[in-house]
């Protein structure tokens, strides 16, 4: 494989174009997540939707590894599918992490791949071209899984973190 800026830029149209399933995918998540954690999570329209996909490919560090992760997985197929379990599965969650951002976000989208990818099945994700790869289902967990830790509905997430230490709204004084 060979990632040139126009394969960034075909990778991001195709991501942004995604909306109509992934949007989905994020909102059943964030439903599912929201009744285990005992907390009102808000939904995510196409449009935050789209305007992340911008935000993420705007940084071409992030870009390039996000425009290599989707166009392996876009790809990825294994005869029989369950030998290749291992490398859908970490190219996805690598994938959802990359999207999330630094730590701790990256961890919690590794660990949100997971919990969104027991609920995707590339039958229902994938149609077109893409259709019965193994990364398919993966790809789209991913895309769920990143976007939907980065953008904001979380109320654990507004405003300022109680742990800051220094000064500022928010901030344990060290003097203290």
């Amino acid at each position: 494989m060979r990632v040139t800026p126009e394969t960034v830029r075909d990778e991001r149209a195709w991501v942004h174009d995604r909306a109509p399933v992934v949007v989905p995918l994020i909102n059943e998540s964030r439903e599912r997540l929201g009744t285990l954690f005992e907390t009102d999570v808000d939904p995510v329209p196409p449009e935050a939707y789209r305007r992340e996909v911008d935000a993420v490919f705007a940084d071409g560090e992030v870009a390039v590894n996000v425009a290599g992760c989707v166009a392996l997985l876009r790809d990825l197929d294994v005869a029989g599918d369950y030998p290749g379990f291992v490398v859908d599965e970490v190219l996805g969650r690598e994938l959802a992490a990359t999207i999330a951002g630094g730590r701790p976000l990256s961890l919690l989208a590794e660990a949100t791949f997971h919990f969104v990818d027991v609920h995707v099945h590339e039958d229902e994700t994938a149609p077109g071209d893409d259709a019965g790869t193994a990364g398919a289902d993966d790809l789209d967990a991913a895309l769920a899984a990143g976007f939907q830790t980065r953008l904001p509905g979380w109320e654990w997430r507004e405003g300022e973190s109680p742990f800051a230490v220094g000064s500022g709204p928010g901030s344990l004084n060290p003097d203290d």
